[in-house]
């Protein structure tokens, strides 16, 4: 029998940033990835004082803590060691997979500390060379998300990954938030898998759940999405993220479609002859 063209993606939830700053909300997400079978919870660690660029650092804005300076905001959502060994002994105890998509080098070294197996280049980062060097020397499996870049900055980093003899999948994404789906041209996937020839998945930000479906269909077998309790929790990737019902709804049909798509043979089922001698009035 020929083999199944289609199999389970490997699946992502992206918790970000969405937890606020809250070991107690974080822990809820992580269940709700459990839930629905996805592989590995992802989050983002950050050295505010490094990676907050300085233009921004002294921006006012309304937050949660009050009318607070962007880094001072950017601090109160950032977990540290105590929350991290949190992390890693829960999603050990939950048995699902965690890693986290650093944003400078500080991060980097820091996150050496729980051997995760995964790393992550999140799309701003893309053109981070020093960054994309400290990551790809651990020689950890990468995925790198290419929203916000042209094709030259894409070049650059497989170039250093390969220079470091670290493997890694592309990640095609539309870095809006949320993502509009006439802006998404998902065929960007095959035309990244035929020109790089290497795996290319799929990161979300899109308020559906169709074209992460379509995505799949495209051969992206990682599939990454953002994920939420609610939707209408304040924070900046909230809309951009899946709760619950979107999340059934993407799950559900992702576990059909290999037994749908079945395999690149025509064969007629013992259920269609039982009907066809039914009708057939011919010898």
């Amino acid at each position: 029998m020929l083999k199944q063209k289609y199999k389970k993606p490997f699946l992502i939830a992206e918790i970000g940033i969405n937890h606020n700053g809250s070991i107690k909300i974080a822990k809820k997400i992580i269940d709700l990835a459990k839930k629905y079978n996805f592989d590995a919870v992802k989050f983002q660690k950050r050295n505010p004082n490094i990676s907050v660029p300085a233009k921004l650092k002294d921006t006012m804005r309304s937050s949660p803590w009050g009318y607070i300076s962007y880094l001072e905001y950017k601090k109160k959502i950032e977990f540290g060691e105590k929350e991290y060994k949190i992390i890693d002994k829960y999603c050990k105890k939950k048995k699902i997979l965690w890693f986290a998509s650093p944003w400078d080098i500080d991060s980097v070294k820091f996150l050496k500390k729980f051997k995760c197996k995964f790393n992550k280049i999140a799309s701003a980062m893309l053109t981070n060379i020093s960054l994309l060097e400290e990551v790809a020397k651990e020689k950890k499996y990468t995925f790198i998300s290419v929203g916000m870049s042209k094709e030259k900055d894409i070049l650059k980093a497989i170039q250093v990954f390969n220079k470091f003899k670290c493997k890694f999948s592309l990640m095609y994404s539309v870095s809006s938030y949320p993502a509009d789906e006439e802006d998404l041209n998902l065929l960007s996937i095959r035309y990244l898998k035929k020109k790089y020839k290497c795996e290319v998945g799929y990161s979300g930000h899109e308020r559906t759940v169709s074209p992460t479906i379509m995505a799949y269909l495209l051969g992206s077998n990682v599939i990454e999405r953002h994920i939420t309790l609610d939707r209408a929790m304040w924070g900046t990737d909230q809309a951009a993220s899946l709760s619950e019902d979107g999340i059934i709804n993407l799950t559900e049909v992702i576990k059909k479609i290999p037994l749908i798509m079945g395999v690149e043979k025509f064969s007629k089922k013992e259920k269609e002859m039982k009907l066809l001698d039914k009708f057939k009035y011919w010898s």
